[in-house]
Formats: C-alpha cells, structure tokens, sequence
C-alpha cells in the first residue's frame, strides 16, 4: 500500500470534505481517502503503482477543489506555507473589512428613510424610489464583487450535482439580489414602489466573510504545536572537520558519521552519539521530562533538546527525516488528519445536509406564500433558512479538537498515531502494565547470593551462561559477577523458562523454578531459603549443576519513583490497573503490593501475554496494554489500545497506537486525561453545532412568528452561521489551557 498527503484548497464546509471523499474514492485502487477540514488536507492510500498523485489531483479538480501533493513536513516548507496563509489571510481581511464597510454604506442608504435618518431626497426611497434604487443597486455591486468567491464556488460545486455551504450563500443572496433587481426594472418602468432587499444580500455575505475570518484566523492556531516542533531545529551547526577546524554548515547538509560541536546554551541540531564533554540536555519539548538530562561520552542525544550547560561533541547518527523529532513531527501531523469515530454521525449528515436545507428552505417558503403571505416574505424565509443552516459547525467540531489534543499530547511527550486512538483511549476501563521497564526501572540488580558452596562460583556458573542469553536480567547477573567467565558449549534458550549449556563437561542449566523440575533437579534446602527472598518481591533466579541446585540468586528490579502515585492517580479516575509479569505468583504479588496493584497475573510467557489481554477482553473489558513495544507486541495489538513505552528517541513502535517518550508512568496518566478532555470537547463541540441547527432552522422557519413572535431577517441569521463556526473553534482552543496535575494533589473520578 502506498499514502501520500494533499493539499485541498478551496473547502469551506463540510460537504466540500465530503464531496471530494467521495470522488477520491471512486478511483481504482483507492482505499482510502481521508480529508480533514481543518487542516485542509488529504490522506490517500493506494494499492502500490495502481494509481498516480496526478489523477487523484485530477479527480478533486474535477469535483470543483484545488489538490497538490502535500510538501515534506521540513522547517522551510512549514514556513514557507505560513507565510503563503498569511498571505492570503490578510487577503481575505481587506476583501471582509471592503465588504463590510459598503454593505453598512448600502444599509444606511436603504434604511435611513425608515428610520428617519439624515439623507438626501434622491436617495429617500420613499421620495425617489427609481434613483434610490438604482443607488442600491450601484453600491450593492462591489460587495459581491469582493465576497465573488464564494459565489462562484458555491454556483459551480451547485451546477457539478453536490452544492455545499457556498452553495447556499448563492442561492440566497443571489435570489434576494435578483428579486431586487427585477423590482428595480419595474421601480423604472412603472414608477410603483417595489420592495427591495439589495442590502440584505450585501450584508449577509459580508457577515459571511467576517465569519470565514475569524474561522481561518482561529484555526490557523490549532496548528501552533507542530509548528513549535519544527521550529526546535536551528538552521546551522558547527561541524567539526577532519583537521578539527569548526565549521558553520546547514542542518540540512549534515550527514550520518560528521562530528558535531555543541555549545552551553545551543540546540542539538540531530541525533546522535556523544564522543566527548560532560553536559545537561532539556528534552521536554520531546519528551515532557521536565528536569534536565546528564549527558555523557557514550550517551545519545536527541536533535531539538537545548544544551543547558557544558559543552559537548557528538557523533551524528541520524539525519534529516530520520531523526526522532522528524517521525514526531510525522506522526503528530498523520494523527492530526486523521478522523475519530465519533465523527462518523456527523460526516453522514453532512453528505446530505447541504440538499435537505435546500429542500426545506423551498418548501418553507412556498407554504407561506400559500398560506397568503406576501412573495416579499416568503422570500425572507427562504433565504434566512438557507444562510443560517451551515455544515461548517458540524466539519469542524472534531477535526479542531483532534488537531489541537494531538498536537498537546507531543507538547507533553505522548504521541497519538491518530484519532481513534485518542478517542479510545478514554474510553478504556482497564490497563495492563507489563512490569519489567514500565512499573519497574528495567535495570535490575542481584542483591542476594544463597548458596551451600562458594558465592562466587555460584555468579561465575550463572554469569557464563547470561553473557550468551538476551534476556533483561542478564545483564544484571554479568555485572554481579567479579570472577572471570568459563567457556559454554550447547547453550540453549528455553523461553519463559531460562537457559542451559555444558561448562566443564557438566550441565549447567540457569533460570525459573519450572525449569529445575524440567530437569529433575534435586530436592535441597535452597529452595526453602529462596522462599523468603521470593517473599520480599525479589525474582530467584535457580543455578544447578549436573541436576544438583548449588545457588539460588534474588534480583531486584527497584519500581520507578512515579509508579504508585501513577497508577493510584489512574484508579482514581476510573481504570482498573493490573499487572501481568513472567514472574512467579509470590513474587508478582509482593512487587505488585509496592506499586499499589490489587489484581495480578503472574507466571505468563511472552506468548501467552495477548491470551491474557483476550480474557479480559471476554469479561467485557475494554483494556488497554502499555509495554516496550517489542516484547510485548502481540500484547500491545491485542488490546483495544497499545501504548509503548518509549525513551526519547524509539518514536516509531509498530505494534502501538500510543508512545510514551518519556519512560514514566506519568506520562500514561497525562495520555488518558489529555484524552478524556478531549473527547468532552468534542461532544460540547457536536452539541453545540447539533443544537445550533435544531434551533436556528425553525426559527427561520418563522416558528416564533406564528406564536406572535418577530420573523428572522436574513442578515442577523448570517451573523449567527458564522458566529456557530467560530464558536466550534474556539471551543477547540480552550483544550490549550490543560496542564497536567501533579500526582500528589488529591484526586477525584472524572464525571
């Protein structure tokens, strides 16, 4: 399959998204095709060479939009398209102000008769209705000249079979200016005063324009997130060259393997390997880890963290769209165009919103002037149900909130890899923590030794066979081991049991208590005595020779500061938390007690963790499974939502739909409130744009007229369309006020 990003121009609704879905997907070989108005943008996949970017362009073309092939997301090509909106948006400023200023001119020039304002005899429509007119009509021009977009739009996407918001813009300043000027020709011809609604059409799309304003300038900030990441980047770095002269290049000129230098004070430019220096790093626009990092010969840095103090030379060891902040920036921005599923109901009414408006505003009218009202006001019915029924609410609810919760997660060191995740991740009510690197540090320790014998042969015995096995506590026996190694022959893994191997002619076999009864390792007075390490929540690890138990060594994988506050902070909000672990049951359950967990499931191999996920799941769980990403990835795609633990740098996790940057279990609880707030966004969002549309259509309707009440003029319905877009966006902007709580505060359920 292959995906490429477009670029839409042109969309002012959310039938315009839908339309060009809909003509996208028509295509051979599509499979899917995604639009998000906010972002105005297009993701399309594609089976391999079956379809190229060309006809896709084409086929949007054809549906009445401007496409092109979305640019890499690189520091110049962001700024280059925020100066061409910028552009643009002060464009569309001029044509609104323009617009605005003749349409309240025209209203003056219409009214001011009626209201006894000062004006001159040839301009009183009551006194000279032929030259008043005419007035009317003269100054009415330049407004629909500056607002002529829209119209434009809105008469072509009508005439191509899928009308959209312009569409109704069109129709109904352009059946208000026409009944004017058909009255107009009669004002000349008979001298009969006509009533005329020249200034209702001239206002109502300047209102529409000032809405569309607000709208592009209020969006433009739900983009601010993605646009600080790229902005981490600097422009030059000091490379080092080969007679160790300093030279300043562009970032975008660095290659894997140049030496770099860095400053106190400077930013890392890209990834890499530090080769001398001592220094500390601020990473928390990647990773959310608020404290500075020590860095030192050996370490990796990330391109985007600040050097605070010290002075460093690394080895670069990724580049340009390889680098962690690169797929950052990638996955944030697929995230923020993706959809969630809670915008489905509204993607099916939009499809046909736009024809049913049409329909009632038609009918509407037409029953009033049965019902022997005027044509003058069946005609204000018709026009103010059709400017005051908008879609834009509807396209815009979701899509504003996803790109602004998104972009927050990143801010934050949780990166969403789309909107389905971030929905479901609110909706889960159970969490599985695998222990070892998420509860627990990952760097365990032996800090006991049981044994008949001599300790240290013990550690050599064990340490000999870990230094050929890739399993996390091996590394943690090798550093025990003071005494030198001896040679192993027919070394063999036995997953979730431990290894074996011959050393000196004898077998060796090293791991669990299940293994010892494999091999039919004698009864011994260790076992009782490893009982209380067991006890105490330290891992035993069995050592046996020729089937006889000559050590048993207690490891400690010490839990992570954060780790209880965390996962009391989740069950507080809802979430059962249990942890699942290859450890033994009394063991599991003493770690489990320190961390704050109630419910365990102990004695699971690697392949059995996504059977454990598939039970829950059978009770009725909707569960989400948080682990490295690589052990545990059956685990991780078995549950509705895998989150992975990351490190800074391990940003594209396959298996995850959620990553973690920061190893803490913090940033889980960030994740999930981040989430929870942002789905209540999104139901204020629909409501409002839902509730908007309920009430604003009967109303122009005349429902409040028939009970006695005033009739809708078509000028105050536009103001309250573009007021209803607005409000959505705004709306989305107000998630920028989250902050994450400190986990020592005391905690109350979410409502």
């Amino acid at each position: 399959m292959t995906a490429e990003q477009f670029k839409i121009d042109g969309m002012v609704c959310a039938s315009c998204a839908q339309t060009i879905e809909k003509a996208v997907s028509k295509l051979p070989g599509v499979t899917v095709a995604n639009v998000n108005l906010a972002a105005e943008r297009m993701k399309v996949e594609f089976a391999d060479q079956a379809l190229a970017p060309a006809e896709v362009i084409q086929a949007v073309v054809n549906a009445g939009y401007g496409a092109e092939l979305a640019q890499e997301l690189t520091q110049e090509n962001v700024a280059a398209e925020r100066d061409e909106k910028a552009v643009k948006l002060t464009q569309q400023r001029n044509a609104m102000i323009g617009a605005l200023i003749g349409a309240a001119v025209l209203m003056y020039v219409a009214m001011a008769g009626d209201l006894h304002l000062p004006t001159v005899m040839w301009l009183n429509p009551m006194m000279a209705p032929a030259t008043a007119s005419l007035a009317e009509l003269i100054l009415a021009l330049p407004v629909l000249w500056l607002g002529r977009d829209y119209l434009i739009k809105g008469a072509t996407t009508l005439f191509k079979g899928h009308p959209n918001m312009d569409s109704l813009v069109f129709v109904g300043t352009g059946t208000a200016f026409l009944y004017s000027l058909v009255n107009t020709m009669l004002i000349w011809t008979t001298g009969t005063q006509q009533p005329l609604y020249f200034e209702a059409s001239a206002t109502i799309l300047a209102l529409i324009m000032l809405g569309k304003y607000f709208e592009a300038l209020s969006k433009q900030k739900t983009t601010t997130s993605m646009t600080s990441l790229l902005t981490l980047v600097p422009k030059m770095a000091d490379r080092v060259n080969a007679d160790e002269t300093v030279q300043s290049v562009p970032v975008n000129k660095l290659q894997v393997g140049d030496t770099i230098l860095v400053k106190s004070g400077q930013t890392i430019p890209v990834d890499g390997q530090v080769l001398t220096g001592q220094t500390t790093v601020d990473e928390s626009m990647l990773t959310g880890e608020s404290l500075p990092i020590t860095k030192m010969s050996g370490d990796r840095v990330i391109g985007g963290s600040t050097n605070k103090n010290g002075q460093i030379t690394y080895q670069a060891t990724h580049v340009g769209n390889d680098t962690a902040l690169a797929h950052i920036v990638k996955l944030v921005s697929d995230a923020q165009g993706s959809k969630a599923p809670i915008a489905r109901l509204a993607d099916k009414i939009s499809g046909v919103f736009v024809p049913v408006i049409m329909a009632i505003a038609l009918v509407g009218g037409l029953a009033w002037l049965i019902s022997g009202q005027s044509l003058a006001f069946s005609l204000t019915i018709f026009v103010s149900v059709l400017v005051i029924a908008c879609p834009c609410a509807l396209g815009l609810a979701t899509p504003t909130a996803i790109m602004v919760g998104t972009g927050l997660g990143a801010k934050h060191g949780v990166l969403f890899k789309n909107g389905a995740a971030l929905e479901q991740l609110a909706q889960l009510d159970t969490v599985v923590l695998d222990k070892t690197g998420t509860i627990t540090q990952g760097q365990p320790q032996v800090t006991d030794v049981i044994t008949n014998g001599e300790r240290n042969q013990v550690l050599q015995l064990a340490a000999s066979l870990e230094y050929y096995s890739d399993h996390p506590l091996a590394s943690a026996v090798i550093d025990a081991a003071a005494a030198q190694r001896q040679s192993v022959t027919n070394f063999t893994t036995l997953p979730g049991l431990g290894v074996t191997g011959q050393i000196a002619g004898t077998t060796v076999a090293l791991g669990n208590a299940k293994l010892m009864q494999q091999q039919n390792v004698a009864a011994s007075p260790l076992f009782d005595q490893a009982a209380a390490l067991s006890t105490a929540g330290k891992t035993l690890i069995y050592v046996a020779q020729a089937q006889k138990l000559v050590g048993v060594l207690g490891v400690t994988d010490p839990i992570k500061a954060d780790s209880p506050a965390a996962i009391k902070r989740l069950q507080h909000l809802g979430v059962d938390v249990v942890m699942l672990t290859g450890d033994n049951r009394p063991t599991a359950e003493a770690i489990a007690a320190q961390a704050g967990i109630k419910q365990v499931i102990s004695d699971v191999l690697p392949e059995g963790k996504a059977d454990a996920i598939k039970a829950l799941q059978q009770q009725g769980h909707k569960v989400a499974m948080v682990g490295d990403g690589i052990n545990d990835a059956p685990a991780l795609v078995q549950a509705e939502i895998g989150v992975a633990i990351g490190n800074g740098t391990d940003v594209a996790v396959d298996s995850a739909e959620v990553i973690l940057m920061n190893s803490d279990l913090s940033s889980l609880v960030t994740a999930r409130e981040l989430s929870h707030k942002t789905m209540i966004n999104i139901k204020e969002n629909l409501f409002w744009a839902f509730f908007y549309n309920v009430l604003g259509i009967p109303v122009a309707l005349g429902l409040l007229y028939l009970f006695g009440g005033p009739l809708l003029n078509p000028m105050i319905a536009a103001g309250a369309m573009g007021f209803s877009s607005v409000t959505v966006v705004l709306n989305a902007l107000r998630l920028n006020r989250f902050k994450i709580k400190k986990l020592t505060l005391p905690e109350r359920k979410l409502s």
